[in-house]
């Protein structure tokens, strides 16, 4: 199963905030996270309102091919 580039960078900022002493710097580290966390969700959300709103799975593989997904 691949990983989506939101995950990625989740990992990424994770091993970092880990290896950082800096408390100004895990601070931003941790916010910076939160704020992805945050885009996930968005972004399952918006997932979920397409879905809802075009229940036909061709039209989305089409749309998903033609980059608008």
């Amino acid at each position: 199963m691949s990983k989506s580039t939101l995950s990625t960078i989740e990992e990424l900022l994770e091993g970092v905030q880990v290896d950082v002493d800096d408390p100004d710097a895990i601070y931003k580290l941790r916010s910076a996270r939160q704020l992805l966390s945050v885009l996930k969700q968005r972004h399952k959300d918006l997932d979920e309102a397409v879905d809802e709103a075009i229940p036909d799975e061709d039209i989305l593989e089409n749309l998903r091919e033609l980059g608008y997904l």
